[in-house]
């Protein structure tokens, strides 16, 4: 019984975060939600606690993938301009694979309240500490150039926020090709 209803919450998962890229989470109502996982209402309630807790858990499970992510790339012997270049394509891997998701952790993420903005906030601010550590290493090694750490950051950032868009209206499966060339154009204008 527990398995069967863990798969239904999956389903809900992957139906809200559909629904909160779609429509935006405040727009998302659980009467829409019900009826993308072909439920009453009422019924969703035996699977979750409410929508809010479908937008928690989507936020925190992306944030969890990509610190973990940053922390192990971090803690491996590669040179600091592979580790950006492993972080850029974390970003692209991840978007790519999940790209519902994703769409919804990057856009609808302000909607959450107190505490876990707060709690969410610092997991963010956490990743992008370890990811300026980076820059500046790379950057005292002379591996890239001397830009200003926090727009390269947010630069890097940027750059591949935009690729679950394309994969959503694409017609294209090669994501090697995708990864490729964002690292392509990323690195080449970061590069020494």
């Amino acid at each position: 019984m527990e398995v069967k209803r863990s798969q239904k919450k999956k389903i809900i998962l992957e139906a809200a975060a559909k629904l909160f890229r779609d429509k935006g989470y405040s727009a998302t109502s659980m009467r829409d939600l019900a009826a993308e996982v072909n439920l009453k209402a009422s019924s969703l309630y035996n699977h979750i606690g409410s929508k809010e807790e479908l937008l928690i858990e989507i936020c925190f499970a992306n944030a969890e993938r990509f610190l973990n992510g940053i922390k192990s790339i971090n803690e491996t012997s590669l040179s600091s301009i592979e580790k950006l270049k492993a972080l850029i394509a974390l970003h692209v891997e991840i978007a790519l694979e999940d790209f519902t998701s994703v769409t919804s952790f990057n856009d609808e993420w302000r909607q959450l309240k107190e505490p876990y903005l707060t709690d969410f906030l610092k997991m963010r601010k956490d990743y992008e500490l370890i990811f300026l550590e980076i820059i500046n290493t790379a950057q005292n090694q002379g591996q890239i150039k001397n830009i200003d750490p926090q727009i390269c950051l947010y630069t890097i950032l940027s750059s591949t926020r935009w690729v679950y868009d394309y994969k959503q209206n694409s017609k294209t499966d090669d994501f090697k090709q995708i990864k490729n060339s964002i690292l392509e154009i990323v690195t080449a204008g970061i590069s020494c």
